[in-house]
């Protein structure tokens, strides 16, 4: 079972705006929402998880 984050908690989590994230999506730099019907959209909590990750990792290579 998945948990989905709607658009608000994933600008919570990651610190970032909507227009920020959409323009990431659009450079395959961050995960693609999932559709729920309709106009709703969600994103997949492990994914959002995952490259939150991934980006702690590459600030603190870059750090070194």
């Amino acid at each position: 079972m998945h948990n989905i984050l709607r658009l608000p908690a994933v600008k919570t989590r990651t610190g970032l705006s909507r227009s920020t994230i959409y323009l990431r999506i659009s450079e395959d730099s961050f995960p693609r929402p999932i559709s729920l019907g309709g106009r709703a959209v969600g994103w997949i909590e492990s994914e959002i998880d995952e490259w939150l990750e991934q980006q702690i990792e590459a600030s603190r290579k870059a750090a070194h």
